[in-house]
Order: C-alpha cells, then sequence, then structure tokens
C-alpha cells in the first residue's frame, strides 16, 4: 500500500480483502487435501473427514466446480488475487467492484461462507475511499469519541475474527458443547464488529480531512 494513500477506510477494506482471501485460501487447502473426488453437490465441507481436528471441524462452504481438488486450486488462486487487490489496487479507479467481483468469485469457488458480511461492508466501504465524506459528517455527531477506538477497533476484530478460524479447525481442549458455544459467540462478537469498524474508520477519515 502507498503510504500517502493510507486513510482509513482503505486500510480497513485492504484488512478485510486480506482476511477474507485468506480465510479462502486456507479453505482451498483443505479441499485441494480431499483430492481429485467429486463434491457430491454445490455445498461442501471443505474440511473432510480424514482432516477434522474436531467433530465440528467441518468448514461449509458453496462451490459451482463438481471437484474438491480443482476447488481447492481455484479457492487459493482467487484468494491470492484478492488479498493482492486488496493491498495494492483497490483505492483505483474501479477498485471496489473488482474487488467485489474477485470475492465473490472466491465464494462461488469454495472459499466459504464466513467473508460474506465482510465482502459486502468491505465492498460499499471502498467505494468511499479518499471520497469527502459529506454524508457522514453530518451523521456522526459523535466521531470525536468514535476516533479514540482508532485502530484498536480493527486490531481487535482482526484478533476475533482468527480466533473463531482457528476455532472452527482446531476446536478447543474442553467438551464438544462447550466449542459449539465458543465458537457461537465469538461469531456474533465477529458480525456485530464490522459495521463497526467501518463507522469509526469513517470518524477517523472525517477527523483527517
Amino acid at each position: 500500500m502507498e503510504s500517502k494513500n493510507l486513510t482509513a477506510t482503505r486500510g480497513i477494506v485492504s484488512v478485510f480483502g486480506i482476511l477474507i482471501g485468506l480465510a479462502g485460501i486456507e479453505h482451498g487447502i483443505f479441499e485441494i487435501l480431499q483430492g481429485d473426488a467429486p463434491t457430491g453437490g454445490i455445498m461442501i465441507d471443505a474440511i473432510g473427514d480424514a482432516y477434522r481436528f474436531w467433530p465440528g471441524a467441518s468448514e461449509r462452504a458453496l462451490t459451482i466446480v463438481p471437484n474438491f481438488f480443482w476447488t481447492g486450486i481455484l479457492a487459493v488462486i482467487f484468494g491470492v488475487l484478492v488479498v493482492t487487490w486488496s493491498l495494492y489496487f483497490v483505492q483505483r479507479k474501479y477498485g471496489a467492484t473488482i474487488f467485489l467481483l474477485l470475492a465473490v468469485t472466491l465464494f462461488l469457488v469454495g472459499g466459504g461462507f464466513a467473508p460474506i458480511f465482510l465482502t459486502i461492508l468491505g465492498a460499499a466501504t471502498a467505494t468511499r475511499i479518499e471520497q469527502p465524506l459529506n454524508w457522514w459528517r453530518e451523521h456522526l455527531p459523535a466521531r470525536k469519541v468514535l476516533v479514540k477506538f482508532w485502530p484498536s477497533i480493527l486490531i481487535l476484530f482482526v484478533i476475533v475474527f482468527w480466533s473463531t478460524v482457528g476455532i472452527q479447525i482446531f476446536g478447543l481442549p474442553v467438551a464438544v458443547d462447550a466449542i459449539y458455544t465458543i465458537r457461537g459467540v465469538l461469531s456474533i462478537v465477529m458480525v456485530t464488529l464490522i459495521p463497526v469498524v467501518v463507522i469509526v474508520g469513517l470518524a477517523k477519515d472525517i477527523q483527517n480531512k
């Protein structure tokens, strides 16, 4: 990323894109491990039975490619593309549109369901990079308070995101029911934090203008 263009909104979109892409790559690796086998439908478990660290480690995904190996290959490729675009090109003309297209394609080739909200809000936020933000200036009267949470709120979100992913894959050394509960709570916190991160980032950019 070019430092001169590193606004809060651009930072948010880049981080969201990196998370989406890396999660897609992780799904792809587990799908590749299932080998040259038919998926049996568009709804799949990215993690096969032989590679589960605990009973709930399935990682549901959707794919339009009827083969685990090629689904995984495409998920890795588009995951890398999403990360690269988010880091270097998302601020350019049509950057938000291409970000959305890449992320949606990743979703369609086994990249997983978890990043859906990140994709939607990430693409929407990308349209605000280096924009006047006049509407938000009028409708965020509490922005002086909100900016105090930047960038801590983004860091917290990243921690919660990867904690949720880690628990989904590896579980925890506790009862299975407890793992489901912890994962569910973290998932709710994660989804709740997404719009909060965006709003705080917008407040930060308004303050800096």
